[in-house]
């Protein structure tokens, strides 16, 4: 490296750090990250904020033990009852929510089970059980895997068997091989649309209450783990619950559905 170079290196890093150029490590889901939402928000969070944000793509339990760990700044994860018992452990400072869309049932076009004619989620479930229809679950202890279980739990059903398969694998992988196998799937609304993949399967089940899927931001606590970058995940959490935020996520469309709706509460 010639002296010319290495003063222009270095000027450029000052320059940066002057205008408060930062980087900083998320936790995020993969549902999240295969809605393509990220693709969205993350330039201009970085225009906005000097904030570089690095996503760690993972199911929301293995996120939790990311930060647990003090190997993520922030997390972005949707599984409230875990989300609450990491705030309790100290993990993380506080919960905030950010934004919410639902999960579906996906599954064969010619619907062998009869899901769709189905008035709640379990017994969309319980038909496919007692089909015995081949179901893809994601097995990966993510919040769609969590959300899943509740439902076979409500519907008074032990999933087990040839029909089921989990894959222990992020949503992408999980629809991937449900288009494959032309099998059922307990997806997020997100990931579907944004799923090319799609193969014979159709959307055959949506509305429940019971399929509401809020997404939550938690900071990781820097009185545990004094390394984290605790002032730039406050800025990313000033950031993600603004008027700027808002419209963009809102405003994010795939063949004319909206994806998500923003629903961040003042601290």
């Amino acid at each position: 490296m010639t002296f010319k170079t290495l003063l222009a290196t270095v000027s450029a890093l000052w320059l940066a750090t002057a205008a408060g150029a930062e980087e900083m490590k998320m936790a995020v889901t993969t549902s999240f990250a295969n809605s393509g939402l990220a693709e969205i928000l993350l330039p201009q969070i970085e225009k906005d904020t000097g904030i570089t944000v690095e996503l760690l793509v993972v199911g929301t339990g293995q996120a939790l033990k990311l930060g647990a760990a003090g190997d993520v700044d922030a997390a972005l994860v949707h599984a409230r009852a875990a989300e609450e018992k990491f705030v309790a452990d100290g993990d993380a400072t506080h919960r905030r929510e950010i934004m919410y869309n639902d999960f579906i049932v996906v599954g064969p076009s010619g619907d062998p089970a009869g899901a769709k004619a189905a008035t709640t989620a379990k017994d969309a479930f319980a038909t496919i059980a007692a089909a015995q229809a081949p179901f893809v679950s994601r097995g990966d202890d993510s919040g769609t895997h969590k959300a899943e279980l509740a439902i076979w739990a409500a519907a008074g059903v032990e999933p087990s068997g040839d029909w089921y398969k989990a894959v222990g694998q992020g949503m992408g992988a999980a629809l991937n091989t449900a288009a494959g196998m032309d099998a059922y799937i307990f997806a997020d609304r997100a990931s579907w649309l944004n799923f090319g993949n799609k193969g014979d399967l159709a959307l055959l089940f949506e509305g429940d209450p019971a399929l509401f899927n809020q997404y939550a931001y938690l900071p990781v606590n820097p009185e545990k783990h004094p390394h984290v970058k605790a002032e730039a995940a406050k800025a990313l959490e000033n950031w993600l619950t603004s008027d700027t935020a808002k419209a963009l996520i809102e405003g994010y469309t795939i063949a004319g559905q909206q994806l998500f709706t923003f629903n961040a509460q003042p601290m």
